[in-house]
């Protein structure tokens, strides 16, 4: 689903499926905890997931990151060389997360790719995924394009399409909302109760997020476009354009920039 498109939860609580039962009193705790991090019945994906989480994860040093390496394919949807995995990255619905070739993820991490509908997470040759960064899937994709830079402490949310291109930088502190907005037209009942509205959100390829940028839902930020530094993107962003401030507004083009120094 692309940004501009509207989706609704099915449920009239504003809830997943997946949060449905897992809130569900009848849904037993060992249920729910293979719902929340394996997504998968059977015990021989909790197994894995067990080995990897309890075992393998925090370990630390060289041999930490080999044995990460090693096994990882046998828990994640697909994974390609040279795939570096930090310490205490924490993986949900493993089966799909989907890590092309020379991708790195540093310490604790979180590459949440939970839904019961979704397809997950796909990062792109190259990409590195900084300290403390969360990806975080609320039954949606994140769709991350070849060699780009998600610093730390960053979070990205998807509750149906995040697209980001090839390329793209993101200062520290970085969000990208796209876990949609809450329904709110009823006072008689709690907002939480009244369903959400997602569209998705879109970065197209060579963008530059300064520190602590806010990108909300809905939003298409277009190619070679810079974002400063604490903008709260709530509008899209033509491409080759220098946006900044709460609300972010188009300071300049940058291809007119371009012009000026012709000859």
């Amino acid at each position: 689903m692309s940004a501009g498109d509207d989706k609704q939860y099915d449920t009239s609580e504003g809830r997943t499926l997946l949060q449905s039962a897992i809130s569900d009193a009848q849904t037993s705790a060992f249920k729910k905890y293979q719902l929340i991090n394996v997504g998968r019945s059977g015990v021989w994906g909790l197994i894995k997931y067990e080995i990897y989480t309890m075992l393998i994860a925090p370990l630390p040093g060289a041999a930490g990151y080999w044995l990460r390496k090693v096994l990882l394919k046998f828990l994640v949807g697909s994974c390609g060389r040279g795939v570096i995995i930090g310490r205490s990255v924490t993986m949900r619905h493993p089966h799909k997360i989907h890590l092309e070739s020379g991708v790195a993820v540093d310490d604790y991490a979180v590459l949440d790719a939970k839904g019961e509908g979704n397809n997950g997470i796909f990062l792109g040759e190259n990409t590195l995924i900084g300290r403390s960064t969360v990806l975080s899937c609320k039954n949606g994709d994140i769709h991350v394009g070849r060699n780009t830079n998600i610093a730390m402490s960053c979070f990205i949310q998807s509750g149906s399409s995040v697209t980001i291109g090839s390329k793209v930088l993101f200062g520290a502190y970085c969000y990208v909302i796209g876990g949609g907005d809450h329904v709110a037209d009823r006072t008689d009942i709690p907002i939480m109760d009244q369903g959400q509205t997602i569209r998705g959100i879109t970065i197209e390829d060579n963008v530059w997020l300064g520190a602590d940028v806010k990108v909300t839902d809905g939003v298409t930020v277009g190619r070679d476009s810079i974002l400063g530094a604490g903008a709260v993107v709530t509008q899209d962003v033509p491409g080759y354009s220098i946006a900044a401030g709460v609300p972010a507004r188009i300071i300049r083009d940058r291809q007119d920039a371009e012009h000026s120094r012709e000859p």
